[in-house]
């Protein structure tokens, strides 16, 4: 068996239906009927996951979380949260407390083998990439090149996991691509913008907008494919994911040099839903105060999106777009998008 992963509930019945399924993927479970036994194990065995119940006597869910966070050596581990509360408030207070999912009884064996699977193939995929950063500083020079392409294919594989959990195909994370690199440039020749837009600045942003909802991994299924209209709690739920996405960048290079590519990305991820006239979210920040490189990842999302739509070409996009005009969009790049929009695909 390869990776372990923590089961913690104070009910037998769910601790053994829960050994099964994690026995059945390969792994090793390794079972706690509270929260302060859970503690030693952790210490004992090293887990790559935990698998909590939220009330129990004593210590509950949601502290046993706290504490595993709040530990240095711990912080790493993927936490979700097994209940049989489904209140979104509930949800949210875990995500909040660095909760990675939450997963609602009763159990379907299917539901819990895919998050399962998900965040132990995250939690791998992010350990071997720290892992890799700490080795290439020994060289960094030599190793540039081969660090550059590594980083890429970790960072694509998670954005196309992020994408499984949300309603939008790769396709349109490949044309984000390219449209903001195609806008970047078109600014680059700009008076307004040429002193804040290099060469560099416009690499980076073509390859760290396709992870913009990489925090969508978080979201719980059920709320990120919702076709219908979320209530009020539910898109609180969804909105965080601009947290938890910045939050999980932030982690993965807690550890080393926080370089333009990292503070580049982070930047998009968190406020690529802020708008220019303060309306948006998480932080409600307006005008100039909103990281450049999201204001053009967030222009970009909304004309992809448009456009996707068979019903809606580019000049139409375009007239929707002149109405969010210093609304939730920069009247500055929106007029050089408009100018150079026969560029964009």
């Amino acid at each position: 068996m390869d990776a372990k992963v923590l089961i913690v509930d104070d009910v037998e019945t769910n601790r053994l239906i829960l050994e099964e399924i994690i026995s059945g993927m390969g792994c090793e479970p390794i079972l706690a009927d509270n929260a302060e036994l859970a503690l030693e194990l952790v210490k004992e065995h090293a887990p790559q996951l935990v698998l909590t119940d939220i009330s129990m006597p004593g210590m509950d869910g949601y502290e046993l979380c706290r504490v595993l966070k709040a530990n240095e050596k711990t912080k790493n581990i993927p936490i979700v949260f097994i209940s049989a509360f489904d209140h979104p408030e509930d949800i949210v207070e875990g995500l909040s407390l660095g909760g990675e999912d939450y997963i609602t009884k009763p159990f379907v064996a299917e539901v819990i083998e895919a998050r399962v699977g998900v965040y132990l193939r995250l939690n791998e995929a992010k350990q071997e990439l720290m892992e890799m950063n700490r080795r290439l500083q020994v060289s960094v020079s030599e190793q540039l090149v081969q660090m550059e392409q590594e980083k890429k294919n970790i960072l694509y594989a998670l954005a196309n996991i992020a994408s499984k959990n949300s309603d939008k195909e790769k396709g349109h994370m490949e044309r984000l691509k390219s449209n903001c690199r195609v806008l970047a440039q078109g600014m680059q020749l700009s008076p307004l913008f040429e002193s804040k837009i290099s060469d560099s600045f416009i690499d980076t942003i073509e390859l760290a907008a396709p992870i913009c909802d990489i925090g969508n991994i978080g979201i719980p299924m059920e709320i990120s494919r919702k076709r219908t209209n979320l209530t009020e709690e539910e898109d609180a739920v969804l909105q965080t994911h601009t947290e938890i996405g910045a939050k999980f960048l932030s982690d993965l290079y807690a550890n080393n040099d926080y370089n333009d590519f990292v503070v580049t990305s982070v930047d998009i991820i968190r406020h690529h839903h802020e708008n220019w006239d303060g309306s948006g979210y998480p932080d409600g920040l307006s005008g100039d105060d909103i990281p450049l490189a999201a204001q053009i990842v967030s222009m970009m999302d909304m004309y992809c999106s448009l456009t996707e739509n068979k019903d809606c070409g580019r000049e139409e996009a375009l007239d929707v777009m002149k109405k969010e005009s210093g609304v939730k969009l920069n009247p500055d790049i929106l007029e050089i998008c408009c100018k150079i929009s026969r560029q964009l695909c």
